[in-house]
């Protein structure tokens, strides 16, 4: 069964759907934003009817102006339709996934194949109802059509799977890009947000500080990977080993992504050479 909601501030409901795992901790977080009218963040997994449920009745009688989605990973995207076929409301938000760069459609088993949004918002755009705003803020990196939502009336900033207090995101070529990721938490770094509210995990009072964190992390290991190529470390789960010997081997093949995705940034930048499957190299 979905938890009962947990007010967080004055016209903003989480509630958490029963999907936990070491990849969504206790389950893809939805939000319910406004107070006479409201919108939905992220409404969560494909056919989880007693979600479905919480959501609806804790909706109840207000009006749903919108169901937003921050990224189209099966966790997030693809209860939005069964909320839209149960109150009309439209589909907004994250474009739907990409093709790939050959043009074929992406075979990632993770990725919300159907998500077809009604509107999708472009960096700055917003939905707005009575004494909210949510504002689409363009973060690629963890998915090429991530993005968060800020809410300037409370500087609050519903920060998806890009910003999670309890983990850093994955980062999974060749959708997910380190360049890209990298880039969208600089930009987090520009603004004054007050809380961020994640797709998973504890609300982050603390922002700024965690982002800077963050990205010192992701230095880290960019750092930690160049010295195991200088000593003759060649392969990507070789390093996985190295690198994250003390994390559940569960984690391990999203660890050898994020690895992966460092060294597809490092050979752009020209500091590396190889290929996926392959042996790497200092450049």
């Amino acid at each position: 069964m979905t938890a009962a909601p947990d007010k967080l501030e004055p016209g903003i409901l989480r509630l958490t759907a029963n999907n936990p795992s070491a990849f969504t901790r206790d389950g893809t977080q939805s939000y319910i934003i406004g107070m006479t009218d409201v919108a939905v963040i992220d409404p969560g997994p494909a056919g989880d009817a007693d979600h479905l449920a919480a959501l609806l009745a804790a909706i109840g009688a207000r009006s749903l102006r919108a169901i937003l989605v921050t990224h189209t990973h099966r966790d997030h995207s693809p209860l939005a339709r069964d909320l839209k076929a149960a109150t009309g409301a439209p589909i907004v938000g994250c474009a739907p996934l990409a093709p790939a760069d050959d043009g074929r459609p992406r075979a990632d088993a993770s990725f919300d194949h159907d998500h077809a949004p009604d509107r999708v918002l472009a960096d700055g755009e917003s939905v707005s109802g009575d004494g909210w705003t949510l504002q689409a803020i363009a973060t690629p990196g963890h998915t090429s059509n991530h993005l968060c939502f800020a809410m300037p009336e409370t500087k609050a900033l519903f920060s998806g799977d890009h910003v999670m207090g309890w983990s850093t995101s994955i980062v999974s070529p060749p959708d997910g890009d380190m360049g890209e990721y990298m880039a969208s938490l600089d930009k987090l770094l520009t603004r004054d947000d007050r809380i961020y509210y994640p797709g998973h995990g504890d609300p982050v009072t603390n922002p700024q500080r965690l982002v800077r964190g963050m990205m010192g992390h992701r230095k880290s290991r960019e750092g930690a990977i160049l010295r195991l190529l200088g000593r003759g470390d060649s392969d990507a789960p070789a390093m996985v080993l190295t690198m994250y010997a003390g994390i559940d081997s569960r984690l391990h093949p999203a660890a050898e992504r994020s690895v992966l995705a460092h060294l597809f940034d490092l050979r752009r930048r020209g500091l590396v050479t190889g290929e996926e499957g392959g042996r790497w190299a200092i450049a």
